[in-house]
């Protein structure tokens, strides 16, 4: 399976038309207000009504109480939800009955902060951003993507924060993460995408994903022919 690609911060149907258009797996929206990204429920629905077949659509929540957020995806026709329990109101489970997925997001300051990882059963979906006092997503800013690397077979591991066109590829073909995030990286400025970028981010990722893929792939022929060898000669 190849790379997931998600584009934050979708404020327009332009960007969001386009960044699909261009190859992006699952979009995402703020429904945080003190997000330079904010978008309201009513806005999101509008966009979401507009999109084309398979895309993903994610809303980002920072301490907010399940019912709310249920309310919000039900409304948008959100398929999963990126939560920030940060707070006395984020929840620390969602009832196994909820119609979309849960993304556990984690602001990433150091090793210590991925420790929490471990705890959840595998499979889970995390999102690993990094710590900046008071910002949630879009911060522009890159932490040790090595942190994560044991957690990656185990894991759905999204690797954001300070992502753009020119280190994907590194992160993609380094990492193979589940899948990859960018908001601030492709936008002319906040809340605006900007389609170059978009376009040249996407196909860096996805070119990554396929050079890996390849490398698998002739490692397993390269193991398996050694058996065959050893086999015949046994």
């Amino acid at each position: 399976m190849g790379i997931r690609i998600k584009i934050c911060g979708i404020t327009n149907d332009r960007d969001a038309l386009a960044a699909a258009r261009l190859g992006a797996d699952a979009l995402g929206f703020i429904f945080y207000p003190k997000s330079p990204r904010f978008v309201t429920p009513e806005a999101a629905e509008e966009i979401v009504r507009g999109l084309p077949p398979f895309i993903s659509t994610v809303g980002v929540f920072v301490d907010e109480p399940v019912e709310l957020i249920a309310r919000t995806a039900e409304m948008c026709c959100l398929n999963a939800v990126q939560i920030y329990p940060e707070g006395p109101n984020g929840p620390d489970e969602f009832p196994d009955d909820l119609p979309f997925r849960v993304i556990r997001a984690i602001r990433v300051k150091d090793a210590g902060s991925l420790e929490l990882i471990s705890s959840y059963k595998k499979g889970t979906t995390f999102l690993l951003d990094t710590y900046r006092p008071g910002a949630h997503g879009g911060t522009g800013i890159s932490f040790d993507w090595g942190l994560v690397k044991k957690y990656i077979p185990d894991y759905r591991i999204i690797i954001a924060g300070g992502l753009n066109a020119e280190n994907v590829g590194r992160v993609v073909g380094e990492y193979a993460p589940y899948g990859v995030d960018a908001a601030s990286g492709v936008e002319k400025e906040p809340g605006v995408k900007d389609h170059q970028k978009l376009d040249r981010f996407i196909t860096n990722a996805q070119i990554a994903s396929l050079n890996e893929a390849s490398l698998n792939g002739a490692s397993l022929k390269k193991a398996q022919l050694k058996g065959d060898i050893e086999d015949a000669v046994s």
